[in-house]
């Protein structure tokens, strides 16, 4: 049997060894938070470089759409000129009498000689 002194001596041993052990968990616990920490830190990095790029594009974008209608803006003016010319012609022409009723094949030359002295004006 033992003495009081080495029960209590063996439970002061085994407490130690489960304070050990709870010690060594925990230490191991905290590693494993700190790796994981850092692991989520560069995630984090990464996801935010990634929509700063994906940002940076767009924006990028967005001055090229800007800059590109100022271009086309010149393009459509002259393009609204062409058709308003064009416009009034085909006015002009739907809206005429047929040189030659009953002849469509003379009215349309006389419609196109009209039309060839027209384009020979300086």
């Amino acid at each position: 049997m033992m003495t009081p002194t080495q029960t209590i001596l063996a439970v002061l041993a085994v407490s130690s060894l489960l304070l050990g052990w709870a010690w060594l968990d925990a230490r191991d616990d905290a590693a494993t938070a700190r790796a994981e920490l850092v692991s989520m830190q560069q995630q984090r990095d990464g996801a935010h470089h990634a929509a700063k790029a994906c940002s940076d594009a767009t924006e990028g974008l967005g001055r090229l759409a800007a800059q590109r209608a100022v271009d086309a803006a010149s393009a459509r003016a002259a393009a609204a000129e062409q058709a308003a010319a064009l416009n009034a012609r085909a006015d002009y022409t739907l809206a005429s009498a047929p040189a030659a009723p009953g002849d469509a094949c003379a009215s349309l030359q006389a419609l196109g000689s009209d039309w060839l002295k027209g384009r020979a004006r300086p």
